[in-house]
């Protein structure tokens, strides 16, 4: 299966989550408001931005299917990144609307204790979400796509939040109804956590940031492919789901223009076997007396 068809299959995960938000959405909504569920009615209003949300994780997972043009060499897979990001900011205004609905009604004079049913429907929403998680964490793991993997993470908070509105719930029916307003406190922080972290990793990713301890993997796998002798640079960055890799390796000066070739060869083979990473640009110099002179300097 080539990337362009994993990226095809990761879209099944973003049709689930819209499918399930949808419904539970109108659920929680209409049971918070018949209840009075500040808690439940701050989740339902989650769940309508995780369909935006998914919505434009799925529109990034099709424009990056697009093969590579004259004006996009590379492609287009960091359509995906661009779309996590645009689904952050929606996520953050929502998370704020969220915390100032739910602080007014922590500060009203009276709180009313809303109805049991609301707990169950949460409860029920919590397992529904779980399972949509599992299958999307599986499903982004065997094809290795990050936006999917970031939806999947966002599933499994909204299963936390759902859980977090039903214990809410259930401590204003034991009379405390302010814990309703409260939780309805903590689900907008969740949104707002999750929506910081989406923008942090997207933006990380666009500016062309990459984690430093899995370039320090990269370059030891590497150093160990015989017939490398030093590595005089190296840089990576993140491409939608995929890493575009660059290095300068020197080897001895006595070597053939075959022998090198092969060494280059070699690497992209254990970068794509060990890595999972097909886009390598291996550039080869000769290991001249005067940078030996200077590598054994340092």
């Amino acid at each position: 299966m080539n990337q362009y068809q994993e990226i095809k299959q990761g879209e099944k995960g973003a049709w689930l989550s819209i499918g399930a938000y949808i419904v539970l959405s109108v659920i929680k909504l209409a049971a918070g408001y018949v209840f009075a569920s500040a808690a439940l009615v701050a989740d339902g209003y989650n769940n309508l931005t995780d369909i935006i949300a998914s919505t434009a994780v799925l529109i990034g997972l099709r424009i990056s299917q697009k093969p590579p043009d004259e004006d996009h060499p590379y492609g287009h897979f960091r359509a995906e990144t661009i779309a996590a990001l645009v689904a952050s900011f929606i996520m953050a205004t929502v998370g704020i609307q969220v915390l100032i609905s739910a602080a007014n009604s922590l500060f009203a004079t009276e709180h009313e204790a809303p109805g049991m049913l609301s707990a169950w429907v949460a409860l029920a929403s919590a397992v529904c979400m779980a399972g949509v998680y599992m299958y999307n964490r599986r499903l982004a793991q065997r094809i290795n796509n990050q936006a999917l993997m970031a939806a999947a993470k966002d599933n499994l908070s909204d299963a936390l939040v759902s859980v977090g509105a039903a214990v809410g719930i259930f401590g204003s029916q034991l009379g405390l109804p302010w814990l309703d307003p409260v939780a309805a406190l903590a689900v907008g922080f969740i949104i707002c956590k999750t929506a910081w972290e989406i923008f942090y990793s997207s933006t990380h990713a666009l500016t062309d940031g990459f984690n430093e301890k899995e370039l320090n993997s990269l370059r030891g796998t590497i150093e160990r492919t015989q017939g490398v002798r030093f590595i005089k640079d190296i840089k990576a960055r993140v491409h939608g789901s995929n890493v575009l890799l660059d290095v300068v390796v020197m080897v001895d000066p006595q070597l053939s223009l075959v022998e090198s070739h092969r060494i280059s060869d070699e690497i992209e083979k254990r970068m794509e076997r060990k890595h999972n990473i097909m886009s390598v640009h291996v550039h080869v110099e000769p290991l001249v007396p005067e940078e030996a002179s200077k590598i054994a300097g340092n």
